[in-house]
C-alpha cells in the first residue's frame, strides 16, 4: 500500500503524523507538527490530520 498523503504543503505521510501524535500524547495539529518540524500552512488537511491523531491515540 503506499504512503498516503496528509499535508501536501509539508509533505507529511500519514505514518509520520500518527507516529508524532503517539510520542506528543495528544492530537493538537500544532503539537504534532511541531514535533515533525513544521507548521499548518493553508489548513487543507486538519480535517484529515485530525482523523489520523485521534485514531493514533485510541489504537495505542
Amino acid at each position: 500500500m503506499p504512503p498516503v498523503i496528509v499535508c501536501v504543503c509539508n509533505a507529511l505521510r500519514e505514518r509520520q503524523v500518527r507516529d508524532a501524535a503517539r510520542q506528543t500524547g495528544r492530537p493538537c495539529a500544532v503539537t504534532v507538527y511541531g514535533q515533525l518540524g513544521c507548521k499548518v500552512k493553508c489548513g487543507q488537511c486538519l480535517s484529515y490530520a485530525r482523523q489520523v491523531m485521534n485514531s493514533a491515540l485510541v489504537s495505542a
